[in-house]
């Protein structure tokens, strides 16, 4: 009932601004999957008499030339809203090649839209209001799902516009053409900003039931953790290009970046034949002091010039992320980070903590700056990464002793003590070891997964 109430307030809302028309449509349509197609859909074959007909490329199904009495929308009239809109907001499509795509399309003819069906073609749809001949079509019914799940047309003020939509690039005219001037039709406002992202390959091939290569994500996050494959689809994922998927890239991300460098540090820089207290050492700012520009500094007290790049990389790591994340290039953040875990396990390996003399006062000082630093990288890595790994964060962070209401992006300070600032972490009691963060995917677990027809 609340869909279909919003369904007939919004076509009531294009026909009192004239947007709707009855028009003649006409077209190949195909029976069995209630829908026009147009000519690219569509190929030629031999029906079982031998005669030469059309079918649809997709699904085989044999399609007949139609003309019926439609609702038609006046798409056209909408192209220099629609390229105003674009224009003015550059940033309404991303990443910029699907909005570059949009602009192009609407330099092409825009032919008025057909958006309903003769009722005795399509029953089960919701019907034109005052006009019990015709059906709404999946134009207008489908897409107002997104105004009908807000509330609209009493109480979508609050969620409307949407600040994000997502969509696959195969929609991507459905919701960055009609939709949009479907909206300005009506008198609501476009989405804010609609990010587009590509497809996965199978080894180079489109995923497809018919060849048989569908992969299964639930028996992939079986396999390899739903940490593990949420990282890899996040971190692999390119939005603007289709991505490649095979099962050993998954094991070899995973245990490269997950298992190896991030679960390493944490275990080498917890480890109680460094650590014994088990705690979060203090910081000694005569071992590590503050300087202004570190790039053109070789050394200052025990650190080095590359400890003084990591310290730099790690402290802007949180506004870099926010950013990407913002910017939904999700993989771009993933990569700043990899690179950071690549840089403190270069530090901790460069120092080797477990060689130093904790008996020894000046070594001592500096064994608990090289773990005090090493602590607030993972702290920061633990936090950031939250979204996208939360099992493993959480445990990362729970490990470190930092608390839920700690563990917030917004206050997410790197190394104060550097600054001359208190760290309310040194001196804390770390958590309990819960084992290994991430295990490592042996080769025994390297079988490729059944791919299943879902």
């Amino acid at each position: 009932p609340r869909h279909r109430r919003a369904v007939c307030h919004f076509w009531g809302a294009l026909q009192d601004g004239g947007a709707l028309y009855k028009g003649s449509y006409e077209g190949w349509y195909c029976t069995p999957e209630e829908c026009f197609l147009p000519e690219s859909q569509l190929t030629e074959r031999r029906d079982a008499q031998g005669r030469l007909c059309k079918v649809s490329l997709e699904t085989g199904h044999q399609v007949h030339w139609t003309k019926e009495e439609n609702y038609m929308f006046r798409l056209s009239a909408f192209r220099d809203p629609l390229r105003d809109w674009l224009r003015d907001n550059p940033h309404a499509i991303s990443p910029d090649p699907f909005y570059q795509r949009v602009l192009r399309w609407l330099e092409e003819d825009l032919p008025d839209l057909s958006v309903s069906r003769e009722r005795s073609r399509l029953q089960w749809g919701i019907p034109v209001p005052s006009d019990s001949t015709q059906t709404i079509y999946v134009w207008v019914d489908a897409l107002v799902n997104y105004l009908s799940v807000v509330g609209y047309p009493e109480t979508h003020g609050e969620w409307w516009p949407a600040a994000h939509h997502v969509v696959g690039k195969d929609i991507l005219k459905f919701h960055a053409i009609y939709w949009p001037a479907l909206l300005m039709a009506a008198g609501l406002a476009p989405p804010e900003r609609i990010f587009v992202h590509s497809h996965w390959t199978v080894r180079g091939q489109k995923m497809s039931k018919s060849l048989g290569n569908v992969i299964d994500p639930f028996a992939c996050i079986g396999q390899y953790t739903e940490d593990g494959f949420r990282y890899f689809l996040l971190r692999q994922g390119v939005p603007e290009r289709d991505c490649d998927y095979y099962d050993e890239k998954v094991v070899k991300l995973v245990n490269s970046e997950l298992a190896d460098a991030l679960g390493g540090l944490l275990n080498r820089s917890t480890a109680l034949s460094i650590n014994p207290s088990n705690t979060y050492p203090c910081f000694a700012e005569s071992c590590f002091p503050k300087i202004l520009d570190y790039r053109g500094t070789k050394a200052a007290g025990w650190a080095s010039a590359e400890d003084y790049e990591l310290v730099a990389s790690v402290a802007s790591l949180p506004l870099q992320v926010a950013s990407y994340f913002e910017g939904f290039q999700i993989y771009k953040a993933l990569e700043c980070i990899a690179l950071c875990v690549r840089q403190t396990n270069s530090f901790f390996q460069r120092h080797r903590p477990w060689k130093l003399n904790r008996e020894d006062p000046a070594e001592k000082l500096w064994l608990d700056t090289i773990i005090h630093v090493t602590l607030e990288c993972l702290r920061v890595y633990g936090t950031l990464l939250q979204p996208v790994i939360p099992h493993a964060a959480d445990k990362l962070l729970s490990r470190l002793a930092v608390q839920p209401e700690e563990r917030g992006l917004s206050n997410l300070t790197f190394l104060p003590r550097y600054s001359g600032k208190p760290c309310p972490f040194e001196g804390r009691q770390l958590g309990p070891d819960t084992g290994v963060l991430f295990h490592r995917l042996e080769k025994s677990r390297q079988q490729q997964i059944e791919t299943k027809k879902l």
